[in-house]
């Protein structure tokens, strides 16, 4: 139901990989805040790998929500629907709305437009790790300064990667039936976004069950250090880590970029490697949720934006999984095309 303050944002996220990487989904979000319940932001980022991309974004009115034994189980942003079947086991997903065609580098370049076309989606997602919260070692450990680094996160919050089945339809295109994997994010609270440093966020579940995921901040200007925390899943149980090593958004590769990270644990170095395989970008002063409004503006970002998805290696395997990063653009390579 609606909260009571007017800065209280409720939110869901799923990233989806295709297991064969004929294209991913690097980001379908619906936010809702308080202060105009009614009116919700979707993101919705479909990527192949030439550098096609389809985005569905802007405001949109929520349906009432499917109520089960009580209690809400859907949340909705026009042609967008989340629906838990089983808390932390079970969840699906839906989509059935126009989006326009542009490419990656097109976007690089600020293009907010561009020819529509029908899609859509339906996803049945399994979790297939513990889910972890950004930060949840710190509070533990009662490290006070490195529990602030993440409250721009937005209040509670926890990620959870899964498999996953489903079908994407394009119009006039193919239908393409696919198993997959993903990572889901429920989040609620207010976030505080203020001197933002940019970040790097990572994860992936490989085909024996491991699964990493790591956030990482750089510093602040106000001196606040470095925050890097990572959680490792080998198939039973998860450990935590610390981020040695994270491929901060210096340079923009929408397909092939390096996005090496290092982990440390108590046994010792972890080294995943990465390629960017399908990527999306905002350009700063772009607009990440299209026409959505707030207070009367669009919401810009400040800094530019890279959503996507990444084949990893570990080891002898390799999986697809989700990337996140943003950064300051003078910390960026003058001659990165998002400069």
């Amino acid at each position: 139901s609606k909260p009571d303050s007017p800065d209280m944002r409720d939110s869901v996220s799923m990233w989806i990989a295709d297991d064969d990487g004929r294209f991913g989904l690097p980001r379908f979000v619906i936010e809702a805040v308080g202060g105009d319940w009614g009116n919700r932001g979707i993101q919705a980022n479909i990527a192949f790998p030439d550098g096609r991309v389809l985005i569905g974004a802007g405001g949109f009115a929520g349906a009432a929500p499917k109520i089960v034994d009580g209690k809400a189980t859907t949340i909705n942003a026009g042609p967008l629907t989340f629906e838990v079947i089983e808390p932390l086991r079970h969840w699906k997903m839906s989509f059935d709305g126009d989006v326009y065609e542009t490419t990656s580098l097109g976007q690089a370049r600020g293009e907010v437009s561009g020819p529509k076309k029908r899609v859509r989606i339906e996803v049945d997602a399994f979790m297939a790790a513990p889910p972890w919260t950004p930060g949840e070692q710190a509070v533990t450990s009662g490290d006070k300064a490195t529990a602030g680094a993440v409250g721009a996160m937005g209040g509670h919050r926890h990620e959870q990667l899964f498999r996953c089945r489903g079908r994407l339809s394009v119009e006039n295109e193919a239908t393409l039936n696919f198993t997959g994997s993903g990572l889901k994010v429920r989040r609620t609270g207010e976030r505080v976004m203020a001197d933002f440093p940019g970040h790097c966020w990572q994860s992936a579940i490989f085909p024996s069950g491991k699964a990493f995921g790591l956030m990482a901040f750089p510093p602040r200007h106000d001196g606040t250090p470095f925050y890097g925390e990572a959680f490792i899943f080998d198939g039973i149980s998860k450990q935590y880590a610390k981020v040695v090593e994270a491929p901060w958004l210096t340079d923009f590769m929408p397909s092939g970029g390096p996005v090496d990270l290092v982990l440390e644990t108590e046994q010792g170095l972890i080294r995943i490697t990465g390629k960017t395989h399908v990527s999306t970008c905002i350009r700063k002063g772009a607009p990440m949720f299209g026409d959505w409004l707030q207070n009367g503006k669009l919401l810009l970002v400040d800094l530019p934006f890279h959503q996507g998805e990444v084949l990893y290696t570990w080891g002898d395997e390799e999986a697809y999984g989700m990337i996140e990063r943003s950064l300051p653009i003078e910390k960026m390579y003058q001659q990165s095309i998002l400069c």
